[in-house]
């Protein structure tokens, strides 16, 4: 192809390409449409989903995979290398914020003139015209969103049944199975997990907004922790019914009191606190999850959500079981049960429902076990989420002996909280650290991070055993030596929103050639 001088083009993940919330503006229906890195996990379940509704979709990735196989099943056009004759024809360019403007395709799509889009972008022209639930926070987007859609697809009726959703992750089935993370349904609902990541989800103006929890990330993007905040104040100011958040966040807290009253009054709050201990809410209306919470022998989560007249039309005290432990999922699992009873699902209906559901996946997603060790892998990349995570398993395995192989996310998340990750580290046996997963970002602009930056933080934390925590920067090397100190009734997490994900087949080989070797 010819070569052609490079174009400057600017990539503002902030600019509503479609104007969709402009009054005069029109849902025009799309014609060919290219996604850049299609078999990226926001990216898939859009392109999946528009491939259902309008046809017409290709992409490109590096090298096939699960989900370019799944893709292509459904008839998605998926090239191989990302290379500007991958454009011709094309009308509508899909990229995520992990894209740079010298991409090739992004280079040949400006010369070409084809409209180049964010990924959010889709995601609003998806939603648009439904009524449709957004799931923002720091942490449990992808379990809340998943749970609501869970809730829909197994106890929803009528206009509730078949949602349509958009989830960055697939969502465990109650039989073993995996659901995929995106699915065009004929329902008028529409639930989507809203990235704060990049502000993008400012351009959503969903019917309700759920806010799981702001606590400071992505500040490479944001600058301040202000900024951050003004954010979600700007998301929840978009909700048209109803904004559900959780004030046993101080973040949130601070979200809520820096609402427009309008905003306020119609939030729904809700959290293990008293409403004598949060004091005035202006206006919010509360749930309070109960304080009887608990873990049964059988790992099962117990607890109890007071729901009042205004959200089930007659106050009603609502027990709850869930198969996944912890009280974030708790948390969780109450903003969705709310959620779908201002849907119009009964709250019984929808706590039975939830008793079903195992959780998305690599969240708490038990992979198996051998010689009696348990091998769990989750995605938690943040300090609060990996002490959840860590609680949550503490409470499911009271006896076990818990070993972390933890991959840090990202070199300037890594530098932020160094102290941090060690803190919520310590809640586990012993740890190791392995190599970062860059992501978009280069090491060479973050001299002397590593994970050896973790481990030296470690120095100040508090731990019963001496030599709890080191590096190790190949993780099959690290594989194999926390196999090594593995007993019978222990439990091996992986934990990390990069590759490590990708061990654990290897965790349970090399478990079952150790149980080999012992007899």
């Amino acid at each position: 192809m010819e070569q052609h001088s490079m174009i400057d083009v600017t990539l503002d993940p902030t600019i509503d390409a479609f104007g969709l919330n402009d009054d005069a503006q029109d849902q025009a229906p799309l014609e060919r449409t290219h996604f850049i890195g299609i078999a990226g996990a926001g990216m898939s379940v859009l392109a999946e989903m528009l491939q259902q509704r309008e046809g017409n979709v290709q992409g490109s990735d590096r090298a096939p995979n699960g989900r370019t196989e799944r893709l292509e099943s459904i008839g998605v056009d998926v090239r191989f290398g990302q290379r500007a004759e991958n454009i011709a024809g094309v009308n509508t360019v899909v990229y995520s914020s992990a894209i740079k403007p010298e991409n090739p395709e992004i280079q040949e799509a400006a010369r070409l003139g084809a409209k180049i889009v964010h990924r959010s972008d889709m995601l609003a022209w998806l939603m648009h015209g439904t009524k449709a639930v957004t799931v923002a926070g720091t942490h449990g987007k992808s379990t809340t969103s998943a749970l609501l859609a869970h809730l829909l697809v197994h106890a929803g009726s009528g206009e509730l049944a078949d949602p349509s959703y958009a989830i960055g992750a697939s969502i465990q089935g109650p039989d073993g199975t995996t659901l995929d993370g995106g699915h065009a349904g004929q329902g008028s609902v529409f639930v989507a997990e809203a990235d704060e990541s990049d502000g993008s989800f400012a351009k959503y103006h969903p019917s309700i907004a759920i806010i799981t929890n702001v606590e400071a990330d992505h500040l490479d993007h944001y600058g301040t922790v202000e900024n951050y905040r003004a954010a979600f104040v700007n998301h929840a100011s978009h909700a048209q019914q109803a904004v559900i958040l959780c004030t046993d966040d101080a973040g949130a807290r601070q979200v809520l009191r820096a609402m427009d009253p309008a905003t306020r009054a119609r939030t729904i709050a809700y959290g293990t606190a008293s409403e004598d201990e949060l004091g005035d809410l202006g206006g919010a209306m509360y749930v309070s999850i109960s304080d009887e919470h608990e873990s049964s022998t059988d790992g099962a989560e117990h607890f109890v959500i007071d729901l009042p007249a205004r959200i089930a039309k007659q106050a009603t005290v609502l027990p709850v079981q869930l198969a996944i432990p912890g009280l974030h999922n708790a948390r969780n699992a109450t903003a969705a049960i709310i959620a779908a009873t201002l849907l119009g699902m009964d709250p019984f209906v929808a706590a039975q429902a939830a008793a079903s559901f195992h959780g998305a996946a690599r969240r708490f997603e038990i992979k198996g076990a051998a010689q009696d060790v348990t091998v769990i892998d989750d995605y938690a990349h943040h300090p609060t989420e990996i002490a959840a995570l860590l609680t949550a398993t503490r409470r499911r395995f009271a006896d076990a002996q818990i070993h972390v192989l933890f991959q840090p996310h990202l070199f300037s998340r890594t530098q932020e909280f160094a102290h941090q990750f060690a803190e919520a580290l310590s809640l586990a046996d012993d740890v190791i650290v392995t190599a970062i997963f860059p992501a978009r970002e280069r090491q060479e602009d973050f001299a002397g991070v590593t994970a050896h930056t973790i481990v030296a933080a470690a120095a100040d934390v508090e731990h019963e055993g001496s030599d709890w925590i080191c590096d190790i920067v190949d993780m099959h090397d690290a594989a194999g030596i926390i196999v090594e100190h593995a007993q019978p009734g222990d439990v091996i997490l992986t934990v990390g929103a990069g590759d490590i994900t990708k061990l654990d087949d290897e965790l349970l080989e090399l478990l079952r050639t150790s149980a080999m070797n012992l007899e």
